[in-house]
């Protein structure tokens, strides 16, 4: 894998529906990197990382937290909801981290609240309703975004002069909100006062974002830029309506920062060796039987954030091309293989049949894309545990043949394989 002796700047992004396993790349990664810098998304994101037999589980905490020259940043487009952030750095406390000093957040992210939360939950209670429910983690993203969008939401920058900015700004806030969702039950000066003994927990860590990622750039520091959810949760690329409400895809990186593009010097896309999505939403792929059953028993696939079963399907390279499209990978990594390694044979869905047509890209139509036949290529399994194989040219002939045969047919070549959760689990491999 081109590492940061090769590039100052990397990003890392979902390929799929989410889950993929971003965390844990980012994780091995910060062990050369000054910087990590996360840019979209909120707690409704989900990051287990596996250090030396111990799970530690993120939301809004850069993964690279976990390794002690790193300083991590969540930028203008992560939504931050406060409680759960202190929550996180308690537990990390807890866990003998010393995060002062290298934890920060952008002046001009928004703020997420508790009533953000009842309007997810409201929303949803609605939709459910006409049977159209999106399956969100109800943790209010998508009301803080629209709210964001609407140009009536709070940002951090309103903590600093608290008493200015932050009263009446959260009370016209609240009832905005009610007239947006119905009138709901909050207590308004309550939140205020709480918000208040907040601001002054959380205003040393409030840098103005923009400036201090492009200084760590002109300064020479190696910055790792990680994404929350992926290209098919994509508000504008992924299968809207049942996507996530931020940009996952490679654009959100510089908007959700103020980075410019040029700056941006490789993109790696993590891609699990099947596919996988929680909520609901189109997923031609999915195994609805014991098949479906068995890659979730063995791949421990319950979300991180809500708990929830994620839905199980084989992966899809139509899926993968149209996310090579959109945010033109680098370089590969492949995720959980070791999943697959005592099924006897192993599917990939090449290509989707439309009214009689074979066609390689995904509708935007959801009506389309249900009409959509997925046309499978079968692949000999390699039945033999890879948990403990440290080199490329040592995993099984039928597993190389799979690995080959996607980076062939997606034109750029996989420079990581994990076959396990923790950092040791990771084969690295020049790319031919």
């Amino acid at each position: 894998m081109n590492d940061f002796s090769v590039h100052q700047v990397i990003t890392i992004c979902g390929s799929q529906w989410g889950d993929e396993g971003k965390g844990k790349l980012v994780d091995v990664l910060s062990e050369q990197a000054d910087v990590v810098a996360r840019y979209n998304g909120g707690s409704n994101a989900g990051h287990t990382i596996v250090v030396d037999g111990k799970k530690y589980a993120f939301h809004l905490v850069p993964s690279g937290i976990l390794h002690p020259k790193v300083t991590c940043i969540l930028g203008n487009g992560v939504v931050v909801n406060l409680d759960s952030l202190l929550e996180e750095l308690a537990s990390l406390t807890r866990d003998n981290i010393d995060y002062t000093g290298r934890f920060l957040i952008s002046d001009r992210a928004h703020l997420l609240f508790e009533f953000h939360k009842i309007c997810d939950g409201m929303n949803e209670a609605v939709l459910a309703g006409t049977g159209k429910s999106i399956g969100t983690t109800k943790q209010g993203i998508g009301p803080c975004y629209a709210l964001k969008m609407g140009r009536a939401n709070l940002r951090v920058c309103d903590l600093l002069n608290f008493e200015v900015d932050f009263p009446h700004k959260f009370r016209t806030l609240v009832a905005t909100a009610q007239r947006m969702y119905g009138h709901f039950e909050f207590d308004t000066e309550g939140q205020i006062e709480h918000y208040r003994k907040i601001a002054e927990i959380v205003r040393p860590m409030i840098v103005d974002g923009v400036s201090w990622i492009n200084a760590a750039y002109k300064e020479g520091k190696k910055i790792l830029i990680e994404s929350a959810n992926a290209v098919m949760l994509d508000i504008d690329f992924g299968t809207y309506p049942y996507v996530t409400s931020s940009s996952p895809s490679i654009g959100g990186a510089c908007t959700g920062l103020g980075l410019p593009p040029k700056y941006i010097q490789s993109v790696v896309a993590i891609v699990k060796a099947y596919s996988t999505r929680v909520g609901e939403g189109p997923f031609l792929s999915e195994l609805e039987n014991e098949i479906g059953e068995k890659i979730r028993e063995i791949g421990h696939e319950r979300g991180t954030t809500t708990g929830r079963n994620r839905r199980c399907g084989w992966l899809d390279l139509v899926q993968l091309r149209y996310s090579c499209l959109i945010n033109g990978y680098d370089q590969l990594c492949m995720t959980k293989s070791d999943v697959l390694d005592t099924f006897k044979e192993i599917l990939v869905v090449e290509s989707y049949e439309l009214d009689g047509k074979i066609i390689h890209t995904v509708p935007s139509s959801l009506t389309d894309l249900a009409r959509c036949k997925p046309n499978y290529k079968v692949f000999p399994g390699w039945e033999t545990d890879t948990s403990n194989i440290k080199v490329y040219e040592e995993l099984p002939e039928n597993l190389r043949a799979y690995i080959e045969w996607i980076e062939q047919q997606l034109e750029t070549p996989f420079t990581c394989i994990s076959v396990g959760p923790g950092r040791e689990a990771t084969i690295f491999r020049s790319p031919k």
